[in-house]
C-alpha cells in the first residue's frame, strides 16, 4: 500500500475514534444534567417529612407513643383512602392536598415501624430527641431496602402513574389489617414490618413524582 494512502486511512480511523470519545462525553454530560439522581431526590422529599415531623413534635410531643400498631395502620388507611378520593373526585374542600397525605403516610408508616420495635406506651415516654433518633433509625432502614429494590427493578416506578403507589399502598394496607387480625402470624407473606416500609416507600415515589409534575 502506497505511504501516503496508509497515513490518510490511519488519519481518517483517528478523527472517527475522536468523534466516537466526543459523542460519548457530550452524551454522558446530558444524562448528568438530565437524568435524576435518584438519591438526591430521596433524601430532598425524606427531609420535607422530617421537617414536619419535628415541627409537630414541639407542638404535640410524642403523643403517638400511646399507639396501638393496628391504630397506626387505620390512620394510613384514612390517609391512602383520602388520596385516592381526591385522585377520582379531581377536587377538595379543604386545604391539604395529596402531598400532605403522601407525607403524613410516611411519617405514620414510621411511627408504626418504631411502635413495632419498641412496643406502644401508656404514656409519652420518650423526649422529642429521642423520637427523632428512632425517626432517623428507621428510615434509614427504609431507604436502605428501596436501594435494594431500586437495584432489582432498575427503577421501574418512574415509569408509574402517582394513582397506581396509591392503589399499592392501599393493598399494603388490607394485606397488613390482615397479618394483624391473624395476631402477626404470615405462612408465606412479608410481616406488617415490611409492608409498612413498602407503604412509606410507594408514599415517597408519590412525592417525588408529584415534584416533577406526573
Amino acid at each position: 500500500m502506497h505511504p501516503l494512502k496508509n497515513k490518510s486511512i490511519n488519519f481518517t480511523a483517528l478523527i472517527f475514534i475522536l468523534y466516537i470519545c466526543l459523542l460519548f462525553i457530550v452524551n454522558y454530560k446530558f444524562l448528568q444534567t438530565y437524568m435524576p439522581d435518584t438519591k438526591e431526590q430521596f433524601d430532598n422529599v425524606i427531609s420535607q417529612c422530617r421537617e414536619l415531623f419535628e415541627k409537630k413534635l414541639k407542638d404535640y410531643g410524642p403523643s403517638w407513643r400511646i399507639m396501638r400498631p393496628e391504630s397506626v395502620t387505620d390512620q394510613i388507611f384514612i390517609k391512602a383512602n383520602r388520596i385516592r378520593s381526591l385522585e377520582i373526585k379531581g377536587t377538595r374542600k379543604v386545604d391539604e392536598g395529596i402531598r400532605s397525605e403522601f407525607i403524613a403516610i410516611v411519617n405514620y408508616g414510621l411511627i408504626g415501624l418504631i411502635q413495632l420495635e419498641r412496643g406502644f406506651a401508656d404514656t409519652t415516654d420518650i423526649n422529642p430527641a429521642e423520637a427523632l433518633s428512632l425517626y432517623d433509625k428507621q428510615i434509614t432502614a427504609t431507604k436502605e431496602l428501596m436501594y435494594a429494590k431500586n437495584h432489582d427493578y432498575s427503577e421501574a416506578w418512574r415509569s408509574m402513574r402517582i394513582s397506581s403507589y396509591t392503589d399499592l399502598i392501599l393493598m399494603k394496607i388490607y394485606r397488613t389489617k390482615q397479618i394483624e387480625d391473624n395476631k402477626g402470624q404470615t405462612l408465606v407473606s412479608e410481616g406488617i414490618e415490611a409492608n409498612y416500609m413498602d407503604m412509606i416507600n410507594y408514599a415517597l415515589f408519590g412525592l417525588i413524582q408529584s415534584e416533577s409534575g406526573k
